[in-house]
């Protein structure tokens, strides 16, 4: 994909999959690990025994490369803008979805909160969206429509602005968010985050997304963590160099 139709489809769609963005060894690599971490065994689906398996943060070799090739690096610049992003060793925690006859009660609609208020137990965002450059999602598994790939609100990007002017500098929670987030976007198409180990979707950190139950037969490993951004989106520059991300927070405020 080339540089202009990458930056249109983010502006358009608030979301960008990136096919192989993470070598095919780095990827069998991380599954290796993921499934010694989960104690389960991949060829005995009697030991899967809860419907998500959360893995802590690792550092081990492929979880500090996958974000780290060339290719994805000229992706940050390109949509959080050059400098504007701290490259990271790591992909956060992972929420492994297992196929289980419990359903999970995470599967509601929401953005990524992304700073912890003293005194508050959620997350909150603000319109500068401090905290996080994208959110991005790593496929470490093959995700089909059956395996509880993540739904997406294509466009979504662009209602969420509104709603969070109201909230000034401060911000709010994302439970305090969610039903109007829910409302203002509830008009977009659905997409899902179907894909092949190594491929990466980079989302606006706007993005309303969901989780959904796991009807399929082989576990989805993927991993979810914010690019950090180097300081908040600025919304009024002097120069006009706004980066994609900024462009449709100023748009979705239009």
């Amino acid at each position: 994909m080339d540089d202009a139709t990458l930056t249109a489809r983010f502006v358009r769609d608030g979301f960008v999959k990136l096919a192989g963005a993470v070598a095919p060894r780095v990827a069998a690599d991380g599954a290796r690990l993921l499934w010694r971490e989960t104690g389960c065994d991949p060829d005995d689906p009697a030991t899967w025994t809860k419907p998500v398996h959360w893995v802590a943060e690792m550092g081990q070799g492929p979880f500090a490369a996958a974000p780290n090739s060339p290719y994805l690096h000229h992706a940050y610049d390109l949509l959080a803008g050059p400098g504007r992003w701290r490259p990271r060793y790591s992909l956060g925690s992972f929420p492994l979805r297992f196929p289980h006859e419990t359903e999970p009660d995470d599967a509601g609609w929401h953005i990524e909160g992304s700073y912890l208020p003293e005194g508050e137990s959620w997350y909150f965002t603000n319109l500068r969206s401090r905290g996080r450059a994208l959110l991005m999602l790593f496929l470490f598994s093959e995700v089909g429509v059956a395996d509880a790939p993540t739904r997406i609100r294509v466009g979504s990007h662009l209602d969420v602005p509104k709603v969070l002017a109201g909230y000034g500098e401060d911000g709010a929670s994302g439970l305090k968010l969610a039903p109007d987030l829910v409302a203002a976007s509830d008009h977009r198409p659905e997409a899902l985050a179907t894909g092949s180990p190594g491929d990466v979707f980079l989302c606006h950190p706007f993005l309303v997304h969901a989780a959904q139950p796991h009807h399929g037969v082989r576990p989805r490993f993927m991993a979810q963590p914010p690019l950090m951004p180097d300081a908040p989106y600025e919304l009024e520059r002097a120069d006009g160099d706004y980066s994609p991300v900024e462009i449709t927070i100023r748009r979705g405020l239009a």
